[in-house]
């Protein structure tokens, strides 16, 4: 549906907002199927808005301090929260979320701007990142080799995904301008009008230099092209478009460093000592709820594959189908809804396609797409009841440990064993997270080696840590997000370990005293 009278969002690019000169795409209430806003690129100069930020954002970017750049975050981590309001208001509308999932994305995207605001707060007035001790290149101690990490000199592409129009931009931006790095975003376009708003709002209070940060809103067509070698590119998204920018001549040719964080089967995993009603059993089933429910299943950490000891397959299965029954779909806007819609029509074809998919392989065990919807209508609003699937047979299975339903569907598994349950949850070949629920540290340790080698991240929710751990999906910046094989074998956040990513290491070799004033300009830095 393209309507020419509905407000068109100008793209920010060559330090200038910019409007293309097509018909554009609209932008859909995904409950209400009403049009919001048009976005568009056709016919901007992009060769010139990545040279711009190259050669006037990186440029400005790389002339303060590692400090001076972290002051630049923390205001602009004061702009958002000024317009937190409007944000709500676009998340409800644009992406169908309830205020509580939205604060996920939007508040999840402000906490970690401020998090790295006083990450780099303590790199104070350092220029450079200085990699391990000086080491003697002879036996004259005179003439030595200090390895460092300098900002890259070219701009950071970021293609983003439909489901995190704000924590998306936010948790890759934060690290590149603290690098000194500028940033290009293009927002998934079904929820573009976020990360749009976002960016002007940063861009209208002048917080950053001209260049630093852009936007682009609507095709993507020609952008991998404007890369240069010293550029980087993150992607977040499907494995079949990542494989495409993969094979790209700018990354298989011109070596541009390249991110990537596609499909992941994320697991969750029940301790075969745990009994029914126990403490570990009562954490998993509602740990599986809340990833089901939140942001309708549309989050690239949810679970997706529960494994659970044969003999607790039954009474795990009926613990959660009781608690997804009490979990009302619908408008967002009423007060009285848990979970509101997928992000457009087109993603709940897919995720309808998806169950059935699933379906060849598993039996239904709860189905909450009975039951009415709140203040929409079916047959327009693009919600989809949780959905849990099972089999009693998942080493026969193939579909299930291949297929992700982007979406509130998960499939339950029994296993016999622990080396069983370890060897299935590999079969997803590489996941973002796995989580595992237990009273036994021993286990947990197990569980951890076993599993650590094919997941980006391990997390351990035993009794002790029940009010505390932080859950399953909700990604920290404080540790690693990313994962192997199919996760698409990327690296984001860890703390300060997301700068190597926009920078060089390099050996300086030379004298001592050459090797004292370039350290004078460094701080101890290790990835």
């Amino acid at each position: 549906m393209n309507t020419p009278d509905t407000p068109l969002l100008p793209n920010h690019l060559a330090g200038r907002w910019q409007t293309g000169t097509g018909r554009g795409q609209t932008l859909l209430d995904p409950v209400l199927g009403t049009p919001l806003v048009r976005v568009d690129n056709t016919g901007l100069d992009l060769a010139e808005g990545f040279a711009f930020a190259r050669e006037q954002g990186g440029a400005a970017l790389r002339a303060l301090s590692y400090g001076e750049r972290a002051a630049m975050l923390a205001a602009v981590v004061k702009v958002l929260q000024a317009n937190r309001d409007a944000y709500y208001d676009i998340a409800t509308r644009n992406s169908g979320t309830v205020t509580k999932d939205s604060a996920v994305d939007i508040d999840g995207g402000i906490f970690t701007l401020g998090y790295y605001a006083k990450q780099g707060e303590a790199l104070g007035e350092a220029r450079c990142l200085l990699d391990g001790d000086r080491i003697r290149m002879g036996k004259d101690p005179l003439f030595q080799t200090q390895h460092v990490f300098t900002p890259t000199r070219g701009v950071a592409l970021f293609i983003n995904a439909f489901n995190f129009p704000s924590w998306g931009l936010w948790e890759k931006a934060a690290p590149a301008l603290l690098s000194g790095v500028p940033v290009i975003v293009k927002p998934a376009t079904a929820t573009a009008w976020l990360t749009q708003r976002m960016v002007a709002d940063v861009v209208e209070a002048g917080v950053l230099p001209p260049g630093a940060l852009s936007v682009i809103c609507g095709s993507s067509a020609g952008l991998m092209d404007q890369l240069q070698p010293f550029d980087v590119v993150s992607f977040t998204g499907s494995a079949e478009t990542a494989r495409i920018i993969r094979s790209h001549p700018a990354v298989a040719q011109r070596s541009v460093r390249c991110n990537i964080e596609a499909d992941s089967l994320n697991s969750a995993l029940l301790d075969p000592a745990a009994t029914e009603g126990g403490e570990a059993f009562n954490l998993l089933v509602s740990e599986v709820v809340r990833e089901m429910t939140v942001k309708s299943g549309q989050k690239c950490t949810a679970i997706r594959r529960i494994f659970v000891p044969r003999a607790l397959y039954a009474a795990v299965a009926q613990a959660i189908g009781a608690k997804l029954a009490r979990t009302s779909v619908g408008n967002p806007r009423n007060e009285s809804v848990r979970m509101g819609s997928l992000v457009s029509r087109e993603q709940y074809d897919g995720v309808l396609a998806g169950i059935a998919r699933l379906r060849t392989e598993a039996d239904v065990l709860f189905d909450g797409n009975g039951s009415a919807l709140v203040d929409a209508d079916a047959a327009v609003a693009a919600c989809v009841a949780p959905v849990l699937l099972g089999t009693q047979d998942a080493v026969a299975a193939r579909v299930l440990h291949e297929v992700e339903v982007f979406g509130p569907v998960a499939t339950l598994m029994p296993y016999d064993g622990e080396a069983q349950a370890f060897d299935l949850i590999r079969r997803g070949e590489g996941s973002l997270v796995a989580s595992v629920y237990s009273e036994n540290p021993d286990f947990i340790a197990r569980a951890a080696a076993e599993l650590a080698d094919s997941h980006g991240r391990v997390h351990a929710i035993s009794p002790d840590v029940a009010t505390s751990q932080s859950g399953h999906g909700n990604v920290m910046p404080m540790s690693l997000h990313g994962g192997p094989g199919r996760a698409g074998g990327g690296e984001e956040l860890g703390g300060l370990r997301a700068l190597g990513f926009y920078h060089r290491r390099s050996a300086v070799q030379a004298s001592s005293a050459a090797l004292d004033a370039m350290v004078a300009r460094g701080v101890p830095f290790k990835l």
